[in-house]
C-alpha cells in the first residue's frame, strides 16, 4: 500500500502556490471535546487531505487533524495502547490467528444492536474569519451506515449530474455535494451547530 501510495504520489501534481497537511498532534482538553484528545490512526486523513490538494476550494493553506476524545486521559491513554497493541498484534502470524478467531466470520451484531446503534462525528474548522462547528450523525456505523453510504455512492455515481473527473479521485472530488444530498436523505444528518465570525 505505500508503495502504491508513493507511485500515485509521484505521478500525480500536487497543488500549485497551496499548502496542504495533516496535523498529527494531539490537543489536550480541547474546548470542542471537553476531554483528552488522541490522533487516529485511520487513512481519513489521508483522503481528506488528497481531496483538499485537488480542490481549490479548500482554500490556501488547509490543516486536517482526526481525533477521539475522552474524557478521562487514563480512557485516552488506555484506547492508544490498545490499538497500538492489536495492530501490533496483527503483523505477527500466531497471534494475528488468534484475533481472527475471536470474532467468527458470521458473528455480527443482533438485529437489537443493529437497530440501537448510532454514530456522530464532530467537525471544528476555522477560516476565512470564522470558526463553525458541525456535527454528523446517523445510525449504526459498521454495518447499517457503511453499507448505506456505500449504496448511496453507487446510485450517485451512475444517476446524478456529476463533474468530469478520471483516475483514482476521493469522494469529494467525484461526488462532493450531491453525495452529502443523497446521504442526507438516507438520514445522516449534517448539521452546523455553531458559527463563530472574527
Amino acid at each position: 500500500m505505500l508503495a502504491a501510495a508513493r507511485e500515485r504520489h509521484r505521478v500525480e501534481d500536487g497543488p500549485r502556490d497551496r499548502r496542504v497537511r495533516i496535523d498529527h498532534r494531539g490537543r489536550p482538553r480541547t474546548r470542542l471535546a471537553r476531554g483528552w484528545t488522541v490522533p487516529l490512526p485511520t487513512l481519513d486523513p489521508r483522503v481528506v487531505v488528497r481531496s483538499a490538494a485537488a480542490l481549490e476550494r479548500y482554500g490556501p493553506d488547509f490543516t486536517y487533524g482526526h481525533y477521539a476524545a475522552f474524557r478521562r486521559f487514563g480512557s485516552a491513554l488506555g484506547a492508544v495502547g490498545g490499538a497500538a497493541g492489536v495492530m501490533a498484534a496483527a503483523q505477527v502470524r500466531p497471534l494475528r490467528d488468534r484475533l481472527k478467531s475471536l470474532r467468527p466470520p458470521g458473528a455480527g451484531p443482533t438485529e437489537e444492536e443493529l437497530a440501537n446503534g448510532w454514530f456522530t462525528v464532530h467537525f471544528s474548522g476555522s477560516g476565512g474569519g470564522r470558526r463553525v462547528h458541525t456535527l454528523v450523525s446517523g445510525g449504526e456505523p459498521g454495518y447499517g451506515a457503511t453499507s448505506g453510504m456505500l449504496a448511496e455512492s453507487a446510485l450517485c455515481l451512475w444517476e446524478d449530474d456529476l463533474p468530469p473527473t478520471s483516475g483514482q479521485v476521493t469522494t469529494a472530488v467525484a461526488m462532493g455535494g450531491a453525495l452529502i444530498r443523497r446521504l442526507h436523505r438516507a438520514g445522516v444528518d449534517f448539521e452546523v451547530l455553531r458559527t463563530v465570525e472574527g
